[in-house]
């Protein structure tokens, strides 16, 4: 079966950058579409970030401007680096992908899910 891992989650003062990781095993990511999801608790899993292998991006707009998705195929392996973290940017965060090029929003798109990684942001 597919695998997703995240790693790279951390506790980082507000304003101080991270970069997440997902690295896949079982298959390749070519032509997939990847995302990465967040989850606070009591709160609903988000979408953060997209991206398909047209070079197509796509982002939250609470994370646009700060956050950068991107992908190295050889690896396997799809990155989100953050930048300017915020309190409101703590959460457990999620990568996800499904066969396809058109980058939904919405969780119930993604079949193949990682463990997650949890990102906490200190004011």
């Amino acid at each position: 079966q597919v695998q997703l891992v995240e790693s790279g989650g951390g506790l980082v003062q507000a304003g101080g950058s991270l970069r997440l990781s997902c690295a896949a095993s079982g298959r390749t990511f070519s032509n997939y579409v990847m995302g990465w999801f967040r989850q606070a608790p009591g709160k609903e899993r988000e979408f953060v970030a997209g991206l398909n292998w047209n070079g197509d991006t796509s982002y939250a707009d609470s994370v646009k401007g700060r956050f950068t998705i991107s992908r190295d195929n050889a690896k396997n392996a799809v990155f989100l680096q953050m930048n300017s973290l915020k309190p409101d940017d703590t959460a457990l965060y999620y990568c996800a992908a499904r066969q396809g090029s058109i980058i939904y929003v919405h969780r119930d798109w993604y079949n193949y899910w990682g463990q997650g990684t949890q990102v906490t942001v200190s004011s």
